[in-house]
Formats: C-alpha cells, sequence, structure tokens
C-alpha cells in the first residue's frame, strides 16, 4: 500500500472524504490520507498559532519577559519540551512565592496541551485490542484501522485531534463491521431454526427425532450464552445416547417381525399348496371310484385316500402349532416394541427436563407457562410465578464441592415437590435458580406458599456425608396481569428476589 504514486492516494482521499460525508479539512484530509498510505505523515509545526499565542502573554515583570522570551526562542526551534516547560512556567507564577521559585522538572510536568495522557491512551488501546476478536477476519480493512490506531495510541505523547479523527474513523467503519456480524448471526439462526422445524415436520409420526429437533430449536433460540448452551450440549449428547439406543433395539425387533410374518406366509402358502394337493388326490381317487366295476379295483383307492387324509391332518397339525407358536412370538415383539416406543418417547422428554434435579428445563418451563396463561385466562382465574434464588450458594459449592452443591440442588427440587400442590410446576431456570408455576393462585397465597416451602426447608436439613447443611432461599412472587407475557412477569419477580436479597436474604417479596 506504502508503494502507491501520491497522486493516486489523493484521489483515493477526495473520495473517502466524500463517501464519508466528512468536511475537507486539512486534519481530514490528512488522517485519512495517512490512512490510505498505511502511514503516519510528520505533523506540521504550528508556528503561526503559537506565534499569536506569544503576542498575547503578558511580558511586564522580569519573569514573564524571561518566559516570554523562552517560548519565542522554543517557536523558533520548534522545541515542544520547552514550549511545555514555558506553559509550567506561566501556571506557576500564580503559586506561593517559596513554591514558584522551585525549579520544575519537565518529567513532572503534566501533560502537554493537545496529547492523550498516557494511561487513557492505554486503556483506549486495549479496548480496540480486546474488540478484534469479536470481529472475525471478513473485514480486513477494520482490522488494519484499528492496528493502525492502537500503534498511534501507543505512540509517545499522540495528539488529540488525530486520535479523534482515527477513532472516528474507526467507529465509523466498526459500525458496518458490527452490523454485519450481527446480520450473519441472525441469519445463521434463523436458517438453523428453518432446519430443525423442517426436521420436525417430516418425522411427524418419528417422535424421538422429534424431540431431538425441539431441543435445538431450543438451544438455538436467542438469549444464547455459552453456559446454556454447554447445558443443552450436555442434556442433547444424553438424549442422542439413550435415543440411538433404543432405536437400535427397535429396528432390530421390527426386523424380526418382518421375519415372522415372512414365515407366515410362507406357512400359508405350503398350506394352500398341501390342500390344493389334497383336493386333486380327492377328485383323481373320486373319478377312479365311478370307474370301478369291482372291490378289488376299490380297495387301492380308497387306501390311497386315507393316507392322503392322514397325511393332510399331519400337515396341518404341525402347521396349526407352527402357527400358533408364531403367534406366541409376534405378540411378544409387538409388546417389545411398543415397551421400546415408550422408552423413546422417554427419552425425547429429557428435552424438556433438567437432567441433574429432574425438573423442567427452559423449554419445558415455556411451553408449560404458555398452556397455563392460556388456562387462567380462558377460565378467568390467576396465575402466579415465583422465581428463588438458593442463599449462599457459591458458599456451599466452595465448601462441599460442584458434587455437593449438585446434591443440595436435588435435594432442594425434591422437598420442592413434596411440599407444593400437584398442580404446580417446578423449572430450573438456570444455574441455582427455580421457577415455580402456582395456577389457580394470589399473589398474596403465593407469598405465602413460598414461606411454607422456607420453613419446610429449615427442617429437612441437607445431608452431605455427617455434615447437616441448611439451604435457604430468596424469593420474588409476581401475580400475571392482563396482557402480561411469561417474560415480563418473571422479570417482575426477579426484581422482588433481589429485594429480598438485599433486605437479608432468606425472605419472600411480593412484586
Amino acid at each position: 500500500m506504502a508503494d502507491r504514486p501520491p497522486s493516486e492516494i489523493a484521489r483515493e482521499t477526495l473520495k473517502q472524504l466524500a463517501a464519508r460525508r466528512l468536511a475537507p479539512t486539512p486534519d481530514n484530509y490528512l488522517a485519512i490520507y495517512d490512512e490510505i498510505a498505511g502511514s503516519r505523515s510528520p505533523q506540521p509545526f504550528p508556528e503561526g498559532p503559537l506565534s499569536s499565542i506569544q503576542r498575547v502573554l503578558p511580558g511586564q515583570t522580569p519573569a514573564q519577559k524571561r518566559l516570554l522570551g523562552q517560548f519565542e526562542r522554543a517557536i523558533i526551534t520548534k522545541d515542544w519540551t520547552s514550549l511545555q516547560s514555558v506553559m509550567v512556567g506561566y501556571a506557576n507564577l500564580g503559586l506561593h512565592p517559596a513554591t514558584a521559585s522551585k525549579p520544575i522538572e519537565v518529567a513532572d510536568a503534566p501533560t502537554a496541551l493537545g496529547e492523550l495522557h498516557a494511561e487513557f491512551a492505554e486503556a483506549l488501546a486495549r479496548l480496540i485490542d480486546n474488540t478484534l476478536p469479536a470481529l472475525g477476519d471478513d473485514d480486513p480493512r477494520v482490522i488494519d484501522m484499528a492496528q493502525q490506531l492502537v500503534t498511534f495510541l501507543r505512540e509517545p505523547a499522540p495528539l488529540v485531534t488525530t486520535a479523534q479523527l482515527m477513532l472516528g474513523n474507526f467507529s465509523y467503519r466498526l459500525s458496518f463491521a458490527t452490523e454485519e456480524q450481527a446480520s450473519i448471526r441472525a441469519s445463521l439462526l434463523e436458517l438453523l431454526h428453518m432446519i430443525f422445524e423442517n426436521i420436525a415436520v417430516l418425522s411427524v409420526d418419528d417422535r424421538w427425532l422429534q424431540g431431538q429437533a425441539e431441543a435445538l430449536m431450543s438451544a438455538s433460540t436467542p438469549p444464547l450464552t455459552l453456559r446454556r448452551l454447554d447445558d443443552v450440549q450436555r442434556r442433547l449428547k444424553d438424549v442422542i445416547f439413550k435415543q440411538t439406543e433404543a432405536k437400535a433395539r427397535s429396528l432390530e425387533a421390527q426386523e424380526q417381525m418382518k421375519e415372522m410374518l415372512a414365515t407366515f406366509v410362507e406357512r400359508l402358502a405350503r398350506i394352500t399348496a398341501s390342500s390344493t394337493s389334497y383336493q386333486g388326490t380327492m377328485e383323481r381317487c373320486a373319478d377312479l371310484i365311478g370307474k370301478a366295476s369291482t372291490l378289488q379295483e376299490i380297495a387301492p383307492v380308497l387306501q390311497e385316500v386315507m393316507s392322503a387324509t392322514r397325511a393332510m391332518a399331519l400337515d396341518s397339525r404341525v402347521t396349526h402349532d407352527e402357527l400358533q407358536d408364531l403367534r406366541e412370538r409376534t405378540e411378544a415383539k409387538r409388546a417389545e416394541v411398543a415397551k421400546l416406543q415408550e422408552e423413546l418417547d422417554r427419552a425425547s422428554a429429557q428435552a424438556r427436563h433438567d437432567p441433574l434435579t429432574g425438573s423442567l428445563n427452559r423449554k419445558g418451563l415455556d411451553e408449560a407457562v404458555e398452556r397455563e396463561i392460556a388456562r387462567a385466562r380462558r377460565l378467568g382465574s390467576s396465575l402466579c410465578l415465583a422465581l428463588l434464588d438458593v442463599d449462599n450458594f457459591k458458599t456451599i459449592n466452595d465448601r462441599l464441592g460442584h458434587a455437593g452443591g449438585d446434591a443440595a440442588l436435588v435435594h432442594l427440587a425434591q422437598v420442592t415437590r413434596e411440599v407444593m400442590r400437584p398442580q404446580d410446576l417446578l423449572a430450573r431456570y438456570g444455574g441455582e435458580e427455580f421457577v415455580i408455576v402456582l395456577p389457580d393462585t394470589t399473589v398474596e397465597a403465593g407469598v405465602a406458599a413460598m414461606t411454607r416451602l422456607q420453613r419446610e426447608l429449615t427442617t429437612r436439613f441437607f445431608l452431605q456425608g455427617t455434615e447437616k447443611v441448611l439451604i435457604t432461599f430468596s424469593a420474588g412472587v409476581a401475580q400475571l396481569v392482563e396482557s402480561e407475557s411469561a417474560t415480563d412477569a418473571i422479570v417482575r419477580a426477579d426484581q422482588a428476589m433481589y429485594l429480598a436479597k438485599r433486605s437479608g436474604k432468606n425472605r419472600v417479596m411480593a412484586a
């Protein structure tokens, strides 16, 4: 880029000024020129503006005259360091004489006028460095601009005006890059949803595959977090393993049923062939009997009829036994296939349940809440959502380990299911947070129910080995109002739960 002729760089600079709608000032032109050229032009020394400043500086006292002379020499020699010392000297003229007479070291002087503070410049540079990984490599231009800006910010005494211009240009280009990244992400999620929905539509009769498709749709629904994706991935792997195992056994049973059906058809064909042969023998013997004129001619025919009848009876008995055995085996296989289908259904249902506590997961909660909201509005009944968060869960994890923390959550879920009503629904909302859906419940009754659960937990200690651990929680309860969504109600319950935490924990607050 540095090898391009200056005329070409100048033309491109003018185009960029027009495209970015920037005023054609010297500073803007120089900044874009340097950006395109890939190098930094030397900053001109502002002799004219500094001379104008020199003319208005006071020079009545000896100290002022001395500083004014130093200021003039600094302009002539274009010495920024001397200018900095002069300005500091002028600033100290109004101080106490003892302080003003103290010599001032240049290293102790504040940052020169128009220069970024070193710590602030470094903070900006780190911010830009941390932004780059999220942009990817799709826009090399914005990467180059960022690297140039970081290099400039880490130079000694970067000018504020140049940094402001470069930062403005970078922000302008960055806005397009971030919008493009957001559009790409939204398009990918939409594409994944289309694929998963299509899988579900094409597998109406295949419930195990539908279970996986629904879990994947849940995983790709915003807002996305790494923790949520990890949880769904773990659950989905478990579901896929169980479904694959049950599916293989189901296919094996189906193949065995196909073989038995083929055997059944073969037996029927043999029965038909035997019947046809027996009927032919009987017709031939009847014809021979009709033509016989003596008893001696009839006797062999009767013997043949009796032999054919015995053979037919034997074949029928054997075939009957085989068909009976085949029917029993078919019934057994049918029962096995039905059992396997139930296992597949249970495995698919796990995509809606938290594998640790057995409570509903976010997907199962969404479905259950929508059903309860529709029911409550249809019947005109009340509906409450309670959000509870285990108090000091990090301390429990640190003391008992992650396995102990998981066991504590299982204990909480078990006690909750035993204490709450059968129609109440428990869902793990995330980490140590749980949501309880309370149908036909006012907010006052909901607060009383959560308080009752708290009292019950104090009587049922969680045992970790020989250690008794008291588990408490803070909760917020929100009653669904007209036209309010479940998400809004949970947000209100979360705010009430936060107030309960702030009020001393182990409390229940109404939203």
